[in-house]
């Protein structure tokens, strides 16, 4: 069994028998609205990260990270824009050191291109992350309208990560389920999560 990386979510880890294989590319589609940028903060304090934001400017992920009250690193962080992402998002993959986390957030921008290129970058990336037995976090938004690449990225990641968040009258519920888990085992239950200013399990009300 290839090396563990903890994913700096405990209750989540121990679910996954200590965390993803070294190696792994790792899709998290949870909806635009959520708190699912708590499981991108915890990752950063795990292992040195390089944050790629394709939204957000630099110093509005600095800020939203420094802010944070859960656990964090300092990650290198690196805006994408222009009329070549997936070029300029190349280059700073393909300088990632050994043993790192790569988080691209949000990977819809480079989803949108065209399904050649999209899919050669997926291929280069997961390549860069095996050799270098670091961990990589596609963040996919949820929503009414997908990006043309969304199922091109479910397919060649390595771990699918869907959270789905539930608004009621008087809670709001946060369902994590790994239908997908290449090198491991996928979770058969799902895991309820709360996202308030940490990750943590739900336990306040069972499963429907």
């Amino acid at each position: 069994m290839r090396d563990r990386l903890p994913t700096g979510v405990d209750v989540l880890d121990r679910k996954l028998d200590g965390g993803i294989p070294a190696g792994s590319t790792v899709a998290l589609c949870a909806e635009p609205a959520s708190q699912a940028e708590l499981l991108l903060h915890e990752l950063t304090a795990t292992r040195g990260t390089l944050y790629i934001t394709l939204g957000r400017t630099e110093e509005a992920v600095a800020d939203s990270i420094a802010n944070s009250s859960t656990r964090t690193g300092e990650p290198t962080i690196r805006h994408v824009s222009g009329d070549a992402p997936i070029d300029n998002a190349a280059k700073l993959v393909s300088a990632l050191p050994e043993a790192s986390n790569l988080i691209v957030d949000p990977v819809d921008v480079l989803e949108r291109e065209s399904h050649d290129r999209y899919r050669n970058f997926l291929n280069e990336l997961q390549n860069h992350i095996h050799n270098t037995q670091g961990l990589a976090i596609l963040h996919c938004l949820a929503g009414n309208h997908l990006p043309q690449g969304r199922d091109t990225t479910r397919h060649m990641a390595d771990v699918v990560f869907d959270l789905e968040t539930r608004v009621g009258s008087d809670s709001i519920e946060n369902r994590l389920t790994v239908p997908k888990f290449r090198g491991g085992r996928a979770l058969t239950d799902v895991v309820k999560l709360e996202l308030a200013d940490s990750v943590a399990i739900d336990t306040s009300r069972d499963i429907a």
